[in-house]
């Protein structure tokens, strides 16, 4: 049984490395170079809800080096039909911090770091930027959220994998600055999100079906710089266990990216 559970060093993979990943790197087009690169790579998830706890354990359990949690929130009981990081021992607890323990329990070797903040444009430059993480995945069920994401995203040249779940449907888009269109090409800026899962329900299977998607398109890019939404949306009808795929473009006229590039 391996019981090593100290970092190595980033530049390589050690001997209890490449055994504990080994059936992703025997996989075609996958090998160690990718392996080496999700260990090296850093990621930060906004929203440790249901998105985030499917979508953590996944890239922890696979090598992702470092993972930023961030929560401003509390564990409640309605929460423990779908966060599946959490116990009923839990509620009442900040879920970044909680979400950090179960996530090193599961490997060891990753670097979790737990933020019980909220983002918005006067915290995301201390708490989120100054990471200087190779991607961002947002989890959040907040419009306004989503496009403080959005607008910074491409203020830093981050990228930024998009999900979300509601009801029986969800979706999934990956945007990359000055290579696709932004959230708010696909989306606009002046809507506002009537639903969440306080007020319309989710099925626990539809966060599942997302945060899986999710994580399997983050470890493409990052083991393998592959974009495999480029310019798509995603979107999951679970009603009719149904995939669609909608195609979109950049906005010459969008407001936030085409004016970031101008400026």
């Amino acid at each position: 049984m391996n019981t090593d559970t100290k970092p190595h060093p980033k530049t390589e993979l050690c001997d209890a490395e490449l055994m504990r990943y080994s059936r992703q790197i025997l996989l075609d087009g996958w090998d160690i170079e990718s392996q080496l690169k999700i260990k090296q790579s850093s990621v930060s998830l906004i929203g440790m809800g249901g998105l985030g706890c499917m979508v953590a354990p996944i890239l922890v359990r696979a090598g992702v080096g470092e993972v930023h949690l961030f929560d401003f929130d509390t564990i409640d009981d309605s929460n423990l039909q779908r966060q599946l990081l959490y116990t009923q021992a839990d509620i009442g607890l900040p879920k970044a911090q909680i979400a950090k323990q179960a996530l090193i329990e599961q490997n060891s070797w990753a670097a979790v770091h737990s933020h019980n903040i909220a983002l918005n444009d006067d915290t995301i430059k201390e708490n989120l930027i100054s990471i200087k993480s190779d991607l961002w995945i947002d989890c959040s069920d907040n419009f306004d959220i989503r496009q403080t994401l959005n607008h910074h995203s491409i203020i830093t040249s981050t990228a930024l994998l998009s999900l979300s779940a509601i009801g029986e449907t969800g979706q999934v888009a990956l945007f990359e600055p000055k290579k696709t269109g932004c959230y708010a090409c696909l989306f606009g800026t002046s809507m506002r999100a009537a639903q969440n899962c306080a007020t319309s329900g989710v099925l626990a299977s539809t966060v599942a079906v997302i945060g899986a998607l999710g994580a399997d398109i983050a470890l493409h890019f990052l083991g393998k710089d592959q974009n495999t939404l480029k310019d798509t949306l995603m979107v999951w009808q679970g009603s009719r266990t149904n995939f669609q795929k909608m195609k979109f473009t950049k906005n010459p006229s969008c407001p936030i990216c085409q004016k970031s590039i101008a400026l």
